[in-house]
């Protein structure tokens, strides 16, 4: 049997390529794919600022193998030498896009169009590029229409990973890692920091939270973040909506008084009648002006106009009239409250962490509290590389944070 034909590319690379180890990760990728390379240029950086540059030429056994290769390079923030544009395919119906299409990362990516490198807007990982009016913009495949020109392929593709800017924030100490117990103070302490740069910066900031927040009493904390101006955007399930409420009416949650710990006899009834409340009141926000409901996080989200999204599941009671129970309404109102958003905060909910995860670009800073370490990781093992990890009880650390942020 002959020798496999063997094709070669060039490929370049450009940005702090040493010490955030891009450069090992390509190598490797190449040997990983029973290929080789060869540096044809290589320029380190001579000072902080100014990026390191490399040009290597890899050979593969087959055009397939070398495809894939491809692919895995750019996705490291590598490209294809050749100076051409982006290869554009119309889409032949609605909901489809050709075979080859382009997925993206969440990394900042551009394309090359009429010979000029264009950012793509709306960044996100698990979606089409399609270019329209010299602009490039993420889709969901179900937002492609037919005739709109897909980016296949990756010629005419870049990705600068985000890990390759150096952390200016002096946040690094925890990036991709998961903080113990006896770092949580630190932590908090660290976050606290940014909540305040990223307030006194006009950005928003962005909080997704789970029912466990009310469960350990960390709704009154949540509650000062809110007043204090450090939420932007209050992104939950129909739940920790169900359950605030039902504190602010009975005093419990889940049935369990919030003062002395017990269950209280029928009270696992409760969240069933705070439902009914706020049903007869014509939804949440008629239940604040009309004095039904005084206190809690709910309240203090529409007194201080805090934009805030309800997506439900198939699991939910009720639900409240304020959940949105469209899945694909949910998703996407969920990606337009997170426009402009730089920091947020995952407080107990996987589900909705993750799905928020997917949603934001991996400039974003992504925190994840979770008293279950398996959580705080998942994120970074679904893409979100820049998920930072503290493992603790999200009611202690939002009594922490409160604290640490006091005026």
């Amino acid at each position: 049997m002959g020798s496999e034909e063997t094709v070669t590319e060039v490929v370049e690379a450009e940005g702090h390529l040493i010490d955030s180890q891009l450069l090992s990760a390509m190598w490797d990728t190449v040997v990983r794919h029973d290929a080789s390379f060869d540096v044809l240029a290589f320029r380190i950086g001579r000072t902080n600022d100014e990026p390191s540059y490399v040009s290597m030429r890899v050979t593969a056994k087959g055009a397939d193998v070398l495809s894939n290769l491809l692919e895995e390079l750019v996705a490291l923030g590598g490209r294809v030498a050749r100076a051409e544009d982006a290869h554009l395919v119309p889409a032949d119906r609605d909901g489809c896009a050709p075979e080859d299409f382009y997925s993206t990362t969440n990394h900042q990516t551009s394309v090359r169009i009429a010979g000029q490198w264009v950012a793509v807007e709306r960044q996100r990982m698990d979606a089409v590029i399609v270019v329209a009016e010299a602009r490039a913009i993420c889709r969901k495949l179900r937002e492609i229409r037919a005739g709109d020109a897909v980016v296949c392929g990756i010629q005419g593709v870049k990705i600068v990973p985000e890990f390759q800017a150096r952390d200016r924030l002096g946040f690094a100490f925890m990036t991709n890692e998961i903080s113990s117990e006896r770092r949580v103070e630190v932590g908090v302490s660290r976050i606290a920091v940014m909540m305040r740069a990223a307030r006194q910066a006009g950005e928003r900031i962005a909080f997704v939270a789970g029912p466990v927040v009310v469960h350990t009493g960390g709704g009154a904390y949540f509650c000062d973040l809110i007043r204090k101006g450090y939420v932007d955007v209050m992104l939950a399930g129909n739940a920790l909506a169900v359950h605030d409420v039902e504190q602010a009416l009975y005093g419990t949650s889940l049935g369990v008084d919030m003062e002395s710990g017990r269950a209280i006899e029928g009270g696992h009834r409760h969240h069933m009648r705070a439902i009914n409340a706020v049903y007869r009141a014509g939804g949440l926000r008629p239940a604040v002006e009309s004095g039904v409901l005084t206190s809690g996080v709910m309240f203090e989200c529409i007194k201080r106009k805090v934009d805030y999204v309800l997506a439900g599941s198939i699991r939910d009671d009720g639900p409240l009239p304020d959940t949105v129970m469209n899945l694909v309404e949910a998703q996407d109102r969920y990606a337009e409250a997170l426009q402009g958003v730089k920091l947020v905060l995952v407080l107990s909910t996987m589900l909705h962490g993750i799905g928020v995860g997917n949603l934001l670009p991996a400039w974003v800073r992504l925190v994840c509290v979770d008293i279950n370490p398996a959580v705080v990781t998942k994120l970074a093992d679904r893409g979100s590389s820049q998920t930072i990890g503290i493992v603790t009880d999200v009611g202690l650390f939002l009594r922490q944070l409160a604290s640490a942020l006091h005026d």
